[in-house]
């Protein structure tokens, strides 16, 4: 590979150097200020006081973010945050399998993909509070509605995925400077990657791998380099479980299934993804457990196909099933001959409660989208 670090400048997260300037750009950014008074103080984001108060806002803004000087600064300022969230908005947060891993050794970690901010949120915390350096996110550039949110996705150490490259040609050059930027970050920079399995969230509760995210990886090489099980080994993938009690968005999920299933298709809103980002940040997640597997070896990944199932199958082993899946698939009168556990009275109310919280149309789908993960690990899907 001979591409110079200049040429991932459009994709790649921003430097230290870069940070005091874009922190003072969106400090002035209208657009993310009025996002900001929308989300803080939503009934007077559209009257005669707004002007006010993003002025007000973005002078506390400017006073909050004075020290910060580099990217470590700010993802320091963002844990606090991430604390403060987790100690409100879930009933525990558990970590398992770090002890396993090398703190000097970079990883390309491969999760299912449950929520849009709040999977790298989780890996990246759990990262930090057992001392190790945290991960480059890759996101798609169609979550970069406004440049005020490749602002903030940036200074995250976010780098771009271009999806919305038109052409075949564009496609593969964009997919293959992609997987360049993953070999650099992870070789010659040693800094660890996180990466969705597939291209956006399960909504049904199922968790594949895509084998062509696979196949990206292996496009900084040509075959007469290395063999392609050899690339992909040298990447050190590791599989991650993200298991949530509960989804902040699972009615939005299930409607958005329901509707494609019914009208052929689905139309999101303006700004929906970023308001969904907002809501399962900020949404009761019930107890979150993070998980780790282990590196997968060559002899594992001898194809793509076959990368993509041993990403599964640890993803599978590790997922953690919580009583709502169980309680969602006796709702569904689907347990059969399955064993479960006993489940006390405050634990079924907290389902049921979630439950009617979902609108009738979508409780089916609801339901599905939490048994689903039951019938994964039982092989009956």
């Amino acid at each position: 590979m001979n591409t110079s670090p200049e040429a991932f400048d459009s994709i790649r997260p921003y430097r230290d150097e870069e940070v005091e300037e874009v922190l003072e750009r969106l400090a002035e950014d209208q657009e993310f200020l009025t996002a900001l008074l929308r989300f803080k103080f939503p009934r007077l984001a559209n009257s005669f006081l707004a002007p006010l108060l993003r002025r007000v806002i973005s002078q506390l803004l400017k006073k909050r973010l004075a020290k910060i000087h580099s990217v470590h600064d700010l993802q320091l300022y963002v844990a606090g945050y991430m604390a403060r969230m987790l100690a409100t908005t879930t009933q525990g947060f558990n970590v398992d399998g770090l002890e396993e891993l090398d703190k000097n050794q970079s990883y390309l970690f491969i999760s299912n993909h449950r929520d849009i901010a709040m999977d790298p949120a989780l890996v990246n915390y759990a990262l930090h509070t057992e001392g190790m350096n945290t991960v480059r996110i890759a996101i798609g550039d169609n979550l970069l509605q406004k440049p005020w949110v490749t602002d903030l996705m940036r200074l995250n150490k976010s780098f771009i995925v271009k999806r919305s490259a038109k052409g075949v040609r564009e496609m593969m050059n964009s997919f293959k400077l992609l997987s360049e930027y993953i070999h650099h970050s992870l070789k010659d920079e040693n800094h660890s990657i996180w990466i969705a399995q597939r291209e956006g969230r399960a909504k049904n509760g199922i968790d594949h791998t895509d084998p062509a995210i696979i196949k990206m990886f292996g496009m900084a090489k040509k075959k007469s380099e290395m063999p392609p099980a050899e690339v992909l080994a040298s990447l050190n993938i590791v599989p991650v479980a993200l298991s949530y009690e509960y989804d902040p968005l699972g009615v939005q999920k299930s409607r958005e299934v329901v509707t494609k299933e019914q009208e052929g298709e689905y139309a999101k809103a303006e700004f929906e993804d970023i308001l969904s980002i907002a809501q399962g940040i900020s949404g009761f997640k019930g107890r979150v457990q993070v998980a780790f597997g282990k590196p997968l070896t060559a002899e594992d990944m001898p194809t793509p196909d076959a990368a993509a199932k041993a990403v599964d199958e640890q993803i599978r082993r590790l997922y953690r099933l919580f009583p709502s899946n169980y309680l969602a698939l006796e709702a569904l009168d689907e347990l059969g001959d399955m064993a479960v556990p006993e489940f006390d009275t405050a634990t079924r109310a907290a389902f049921n409660e979630q439950l009617a919280a979902c609108p009738q149309e979508y409780r089916k789908q609801w339901l599905t989208m939490y048994a689903n993960p039951v019938k994964n690990y039982l092989r009956r899907l």
